[in-house]
């Protein structure tokens, strides 16, 4: 249950720092070029400049890093898998053997890097929701997707179903821990027996949880339409977005930062 409230992509955390007051287009672009980045490089010393500039990112936005680093945790079990399936199955010049088993110093490199990207990507992405606010995440992209209006992209209503869908990752998680925690004073077992048992233990939370998604879903159209939400055409903002300085050079350093680290390393 522990593992629910240790995700962090979708939440947001209100603050004044030098992140959150960067425009909501900035700070996506900025992801972007993160992600871009985490694909290019193909060195430790890439991962590692890559590395510095998440936790230089981290420190401006004044999240605490127990906060940040605890968005990890649910992916210890696929990052020792990531690194594990590396370490045993790519050729190269072997570390040791035991039987038919043979571990290399290539899948002991490729493993750590493969491993360093997805961690550096989860931190990317909750970055992103941690500074920003549900609103002006939904006005960011939206202005991103506006150009697209010309060959008939539906900019607003992506932008809108994006950012409910990352609003409702943290209520989705609480609920099914919820539901956990009523299942388990039932008598339900989550822990014991074998892969297709604890599969199985599952579909009591799963069968409740849609029903509770589906709801939200339903409640959730009737109060937009309620306060007269008939999609983007013709909408006013109460607050505009402003590109100010701060951005022209956070986007600059970022821009440049990554199209060094990525042609170089």
């Amino acid at each position: 249950m522990a593992l629910f409230r240790n995700i962090t992509i979708g939440q947001y955390i209100p603050g004044n720092s030098a992140i959150h007051r960067l425009d909501p287009r900035t700070k996506i672009i900025g992801a972007g070029l993160l992600i871009a980045l985490l694909f290019m490089v193909d060195s430790f010393l890439g991962y590692a400049l890559a590395a510095a500039a998440v936790f230089a990112v981290v420190w401006l936005s004044e999240i605490p890093w127990r906060v940040v680093v605890r968005g990890l945790r649910p992916l210890v079990v696929i990052l020792v898998l990531t690194v594990g399936l590396h370490l045993f199955m790519t050729e190269g010049t072997p570390i040791f053997r035991i039987w038919f088993i043979e571990v290399t110093w290539e899948g002991l490199a490729r493993g750590l890097m493969m491993g360093v990207r997805l961690a550096l990507l989860v931190l990317g992405t909750s970055l992103l929701t941690l500074t920003t606010s549900p609103i002006n995440l939904t006005d960011g992209i939206e202005s991103l997707l506006k150009p697209g209006k010309r060959i008939g992209v539906p900019a607003h209503e992506l932008a809108m179903m994006m950012t409910i869908a990352l609003r409702f990752i943290p209520t989705l998680l609480e609920e099914a821990e919820k539901i956990m925690k009523a299942q388990m004073a039932r008598g339900a077992d989550f822990q014991s027996g074998g892969i297709v048992q604890r599969a199985k233990s599952l579909i009591p939370i799963l069968v409740p949880l849609f029903v509770n998604a589906f709801r939200r879903a339903d409640e959730l159209a009737v109060a937009m339409e309620a306060r007269g939400y008939r999609g983007g055409e013709g909408r006013t903002k109460f607050k505009e977005l402003h590109f100010g300085r701060a951005d022209a050079v956070a986007l600059t350093v970022a821009v440049v930062f990554a199209a060094v680290v990525g042609v170089l390393f």
